[in-house]
């Protein structure tokens, strides 16, 4: 559900999913390492964007997907395909971009949490609401203090508060906001000015800032691996596919 595509310096990654929001199944985070090593070895490829096709970047992770998930071995491998896909974005040594439009929530705002630069037009909305499935942000838990101060990111993991374009901005989420549908150009015109930039130099520069945080990674990894264990977390699936809201016992 990943489509790639290069322009002269730049690498566009496409959320190609559009009949289903951008929904991430299992196999999303198998593309999303196969593009990253695609742009990785082309030396023309100076910056990423990840961007999303049809009415939004990406509504996050394919709930469906996460009832056919079998036993804990099998939940926790899906988790270390996830989070080990985030950390190779962070860990890619090229500029990476976000460019935003309507819904990026769940994976998908996490997504944007490991770019480096994130543009969004006025119509996005960003937030993590997985506890009304029974779970938290892994990685937005473990990665969105980076950005965003706690009382922000409490609002977003607690009460599953969605924000809009200039809210995120203000929280941090976000670095420019623009027009409706302007977001891609946006995006792009920023990415021809880093791709002029010392390749070397940016690499070391990324290197640097993002090195302080990667201790969040494994206690997240264990937080939501305990949370796909419990009681909740099946009534919160259960509950989305009978559309219906969730009754959760604490268990």
């Amino acid at each position: 559900m990943l489509s790639y595509r290069t322009d002269g310096p730049i690498g566009w990654a496409t959320l190609d999913r559009p009949e289903k929001l951008n929904a991430m199944t299992r196999e999303f985070w198998t593309d999303l390492r196969r593009v990253l090593d695609e742009a990785r070895r082309d030396d023309a490829v100076r910056v990423l964007i990840f961007h999303g096709a049809g009415r939004c970047f990406s509504v996050g992770g394919d709930i469906a997907g996460f009832g056919e998930l079998k036993g804990a071995d099998d939940k926790r491998a899906y988790l270390g395909e996830a989070f080990s896909a985030m950390r190779a974005v962070e860990d890619f040594p090229k500029p990476v971009l976000a460019a935003v439009h309507g819904h990026c929530v769940g994976g998908g705002c996490e997504l944007t949490m490991v770019c480096d630069i994130v543009i969004a037009d006025e119509t996005a909305k960003f937030g993590t609401p997985e506890a009304t499935v029974g779970l938290i942000p892994g990685p937005g838990a473990g990665r969105g203090g980076a950005h965003v101060n706690l009382h922000w990111m409490k609002l977003m993991v607690l009460a599953g508060e969605i924000l809009d374009a200039r809210d995120a901005q203000l929280a941090g989420l976000v670095n420019r906001v623009t027009p409706a549908g302007e977001h891609l150009a946006a995006a792009e015109e920023l990415a021809g000015r880093i791709a002029t930039k010392a390749p070397l130099a940016l690499a070391v520069g990324k290197q640097l800032l993002n090195q302080r945080f990667a201790e969040g990674y494994q206690h997240a990894i264990d937080a939501v691996g305990y949370l796909q264990g419990t009681e909740d977390f099946e009534e919160g699936i259960q509950a989305f596919k009978e559309r219906r809201e969730p009754r959760f016992k604490g268990r």
